[in-house]
């Protein structure tokens, strides 16, 4: 997909997540949009599928989510009738935890680790959906990555990655999620992260 980006993204820096929404629809054959249920999803999710209904939603669950993250999920799948693909490891939590657990940041596992529970069955989900376009809820300011990116990038797979609320600030999602009746999850659990600051892989791999 041949694109301007630095001139699409003057253009849309100014509009609402809306209107950012409606045009990755209208540029894109086949978008999708990914989710893990973390905080502030519940954004992403309702953005989308208030443009296009039936829109994939990939989730690629770790196995470690916390109870209340399942919870939440489940909730907002039938609120928001999320037309969910869900991709899991190919091994159960319970095997895992006798092989390795969940290793330190610092361990040489940990680059295993990361790859068994997130990066390869992202990598099963994008190939089996085959996205020309990906919605995410990836936010300036939230690492040091991220704050060089725009509303609009380009993988080095030629898959195009929209970020709606890209500039958006937590008091104007707050906003954004009271006014239309969405809750927030702040009990998740990325066990790949550690810090929160720390960036989790999927968006530095593959030229995301």
């Amino acid at each position: 997909m041949d694109m301007d980006l630095k001139k699409i993204n003057e253009c849309l820096k100014d509009k609402t997540p809306a209107e950012i929404v409606q045009w990755g629809i209208e540029t894109a054959n086949n978008p999708v949009v990914t989710t893990n249920f973390r905080p502030y999803e519940a954004a992403i999710l309702h953005a989308t599928t208030e443009i296009k209904e039936n829109i994939s939603v990939i989730w690629c669950d770790t196995g470690y989510n916390t109870p209340q993250t399942y919870r939440h999920a489940e909730r907002l799948i039938q609120q928001l009738r999320l037309n969910i693909h869900l991709y899991v490891p190919r091994q159960t939590v319970a095997h895992r935890d006798v092989v390795m657990g969940i290793p330190n940041i610092d361990s040489p596992q940990h680059k295993e680790f990361t790859e068994q529970v997130k990066l390869e069955p992202f990598r099963r989900a994008m190939k089996e959906h085959r996205p020309d376009l990906w919605f995410t809820n990836l936010r300036k300011g939230q690492t040091a990555f991220r704050d060089s990116l725009d509303i609009v990038t380009m993988g080095d797979d030629g898959v195009v990655k929209v970020s709606p609320f890209f500039y958006w600030s937590d008091t104007q999602l707050d906003t954004y999620l009271e006014d239309h009746g969405l809750e927030n999850e702040f009990k998740y659990y990325d066990p790949t992260k550690v810090l929160e600051n720390r960036e989790c892989g999927l968006h530095v791999s593959g030229g995301h």
